[in-house]
């Protein structure tokens, strides 16, 4: 599939989305849903490829939805369709791809980017960056994963003010509530990205990807119920060719050469 809304590259085993709708902030069409899905299948596919990084292209992470395309077909789609067929499926495939997904988060990331951003398991913020609910302001609620994800993040009383206020949550802040992991001056924000994409992409892929579908579940789960669904995970972990070079390097006191089998 060829793209026109993003740029997809591979280069030592890091897949990098990049979405590039510059005009328009990286707003969300249609096409850039499906384009951003499409990469996001290829690089978990691509047996070479051991982190993804998603990024935004020029002044920002993404602005939300497109609202100039998507007024044009309010008669002919409901909202609930529209984010079932769309935003929906790109968020529950990021939640499940089990290799590490970082945020690269250089602007605004605001209504649907927001939550875009959040779906990404490690986020890295440029100090311009903020953080914007602005669905209050036309009269909707948040939705691409919103709900979901940013309580467990920062607790609802937090989320709960930015759904309502609408307010910028500057990169700052963000850090100290616990939404992003990283805050880098603009200066070394992609030399920082690119330190911990390296870092991640020469690590134990397999067991990153068996801790995500672990703490995943246990949203879901009780204790007991956690307790055994990790043992059953450590049992797949280790029978892989990591564990057996993690404990070689350990015993011979040397750094692991990780190959992410």
């Amino acid at each position: 599939m060829s793209y026109e809304n993003i740029l997809y590259t591979v280069e030592n085993s890091i897949a990098t989305i990049t979405l590039n709708r510059q005009a328009t902030l990286n707003a969300f069409n249609d096409a850039m849903i499906a384009e951003t899905i499409d990469a996001m299948k290829q690089a978990d596919r691509n047996g070479n490829v051991r982190c993804i990084v998603l990024t935004g292209a020029g002044r920002g992470f993404s602005s939300g939805q497109d609202l100039s395309g998507f007024q044009d077909r309010r008669g002919q789609l409901s909202i609930s369709e529209h984010l079932r067929h769309g935003y929906h499926r790109l968020i529950k495939l990021m939640v499940r791809i089990e290799k590490p997904i970082i945020g690269a988060i250089n602007g605004i990331a605001a209504g649907a980017g927001c939550g875009i951003a959040l779906a990404c398991d490690i986020r890295i913020a440029s100090e311009k960056t903020s953080f914007m609910l602005a669905f209050s302001k036309i009269g909707l609620i948040p939705d691409s994963g919103v709900n979901w994800i940013l309580p467990q993040l920062i607790g609802y009383s937090r989320a709960y003010q930015m759904a309502i206020t609408a307010e910028r949550v500057p990169a700052a802040t963000a850090l100290a509530w616990g939404m992003v992991n990283v805050v880098a001056s603009e200066i070394d924000f992609a030399a920082t990205v690119q330190q911990w994409a390296g870092q991640i992409a020469n690590g134990a892929t397999k067991a990153y990807g068996l801790t995500k579908r672990a703490m995943q579940r246990s949203f879901e789960q009780d204790l007991d119920e956690a307790l055994e669904y990790e043992a059953m995970l450590q049992d797949v972990a280790g029978l892989t060719e990591d564990n057996k070079e993690g404990v070689r390097a350990f015993l011979e006191k040397r750094p692991a050469q990780f190959k992410g089998k």
